[in-house]
């Protein structure tokens, strides 16, 4: 049976300590301490300096430009899921951690608008697109559309398809799967 997104978050970071004989909160504690702010610059550090793979450098970075961080690819996560969108955050949580787990290649790229979510190419993307919806494009060619797995359409061109997620129940194996297909494609 295949694993929750939380549960897969968990054992992602089980697995970092186990790896490395350091808690997550220890390398979150280590990054900031390095004085890097920006989400890139942590995961490079780590991954150069500290041998972690990209997956786990992604995972604490993340977490070390958090909320106490003030890395630039922080700030375009958090102004996304800003005011009226800020319901909409846990969805990104959800899906970020899922497709992070997805591999040690997995690159999370914000911008403005939305997050790219790359391996060796793009394969994936979360936009909050209404106060009450996000849209998560994919990167499925060829792979026919249907009542939830949606052409992507005017929504955007670097991706086949569009999944409207409502809330952080809506990832689900379906979605996860089509996510997990696309990175492998990736």
């Amino acid at each position: 049976m295949a694993k929750s997104p939380d549960e897969m978050l968990e054992s992602m970071v089980r697995n970092l300590e186990a790896k490395t004989g350091r808690s997550l909160a220890a390398w979150i504690d280590l990054a900031r301490s390095r004085g890097k702010a920006r989400h890139g610059e942590i995961v490079q550090w780590l991954k150069a300096e500290q041998g972690l793979g990209h997956g786990y450098a992604n995972l604490v970075a993340s977490k070390a430009a958090g909320p106490e961080g003030s890395g630039a690819a922080t700030d375009l996560v958090a102004a996304q899921y800003a005011g009226k969108k800020a319901a909409l955050r846990p969805i990104y949580d959800t899906l970020s951690a899922a497709m992070a787990s997805f591999g040690e290649d997995v690159e999370i790229a914000p911008k403005k608008a939305y997050v790219s979510f790359r391996a060796a190419r793009q394969f994936a993307l979360v936009q909050p697109s209404t106060p009450s919806r996000v849209d998560v494009g994919i990167q499925l060619p060829g792979v026919p559309a249907g009542q939830r797995l949606e052409p992507s359409g005017s929504f955007n061109s670097m991706v086949s398809h569009r999944v409207r997620v409502e809330s952080a129940a809506d990832v689900d194996d379906e979605l996860l799967g089509w996510l997990r297909q696309a990175y492998e494609r990736a």
